[in-house]
């Protein structure tokens, strides 16, 4: 089986993968669609500090097995699939059935994250085993690529729910990469009437404006904070330097939510968010229901994530999409379609 593998930092394609045999409560899928997410690009680039950073982490239990980066390395969690099989004594949708699912394998030992295993199959492949009880049938007419969105659209949707802004408030979200893009379109799904999103990137802006954005600024220009004070900035770069400056520059009881995952070291001034009360809070993930919820609002028409698609490859080419993902101008979202 053909699989794109992350190997010494860079995605190459494998041809001798072995066909994932689907156990109790698993169901062997075929991949119709596979999101690049900008957590692989980072982890591409950053692994070694990010599994230094995550084994230093105390307070949550530990999942699936540990990473060697000297191996190869499975990756992709943006999945649309088709049912080919299930597992002994499952329950399962039939075989032809589109879903798509939270990326969590369950099996009788434990539980295992779809991100980056070097033994769990990721997205980025032909075939791959997802979890029964996660799966979520793709409704009738909902494009596949589309369906495939779920995940990092469910991502904004829970930014936004933890923010607990009303439609009356005004937004801030700092960057219009994917996740930019899932916040803004997330806010427009809540109705709230001022979404203000600033990118250096002109092309990001435009279609920050087609996701939802009543306004755009380009930082270069001049600051995001000018006008209108904002009641709840969102944080969707995830580099050095950002959170700092947003307390730094935020008006007094500024909400600000942390999206972007920086995976460096950083560095805050704490008198910054004291005197004006600031509230800091980070998010990760979705729950079971925000991915319902998201997938019912792309398969609805209310977040149209149809723009977001910027180029579509191949898995022979998904390493040429990892390097083009870093030029902002020129795409968004890359679907793999193996």
């Amino acid at each position: 089986m053909r699989a794109a593998v992350l190997r010494g930092g860079r995605m190459v394609l494998r041809d001798d993968v072995p066909e994932p045999v689907p156990g109790p409560g698993q169901v062997l899928v075929a991949v119709k669609a596979c999101g690049i997410c900008g957590s692989d690009l980072h982890f591409a680039a950053h692994g070694a500090e990010a599994l230094a950073a995550g084994a230093q982490m105390e307070g949550m239990p530990g999942l699936g097995d540990p990473v060697d980066l000297s191996a190869d390395v499975f990756m992709g969690h943006e999945i649309a699939a088709e049912v080919l099989e299930s597992g002994p004594d499952t329950d399962a949708p039939p075989p032809g059935t589109a879903v798509t699912s939270i990326p969590v394998l369950l099996s009788a030992t434990g539980v295992a994250p779809i991100v980056y295993s070097n033994s769990v199959i990721g997205g980025y492949a032909e075939r791959m085993l997802l979890s029964a009880p996660l799966l979520m049938p793709v409704p009738d007419g909902l494009d596949p690529r589309h369906a495939a969105l779920t995940e990092p659209m469910a991502v904004g949707l829970h930014a936004v729910n933890k923010s607990a802004i009303t439609r009356g408030e005004s937004a801030l979200v700092l960057g219009c990469g994917p996740i930019g893009m899932a916040i803004i379109a997330a806010l427009r799904l809540r109705g709230v009437e001022n979404v203000v999103a600033a990118d250096f990137s002109v092309t990001r802006r435009r279609l920050a404006e087609t996701m939802g954005a009543h306004e755009t600024v380009d930082p270069a220009q001049r600051s995001p904070f000018d006008g209108a004070a904002p009641a709840v900035v969102f944080e969707a770069v995830g580099a050095p330097g950002i959170l700092n400056d947003i307390m730094r520059r935020a008006p007094a009881h500024t909400r600000i939510i942390v999206a972007g995952v920086c995976m460096e070291p950083d560095t805050l001034v704490p008198f910054y968010g004291a005197p004006k009360e600031l509230t800091v809070q980070f998010v990760f993930a979705y729950d079971a229901g925000e991915f319902a919820e998201t997938l019912r609002a792309i398969a609805d028409g209310a977040i149209d994530v149809a723009p977001l698609i910027t180029a579509q490859v191949g898995l022979d080419a998904v390493g040429e999409a990892f390097e083009a993902l870093s030029r902002p101008d020129e795409q968004c979202k890359i679907l793999v379609t193996p």
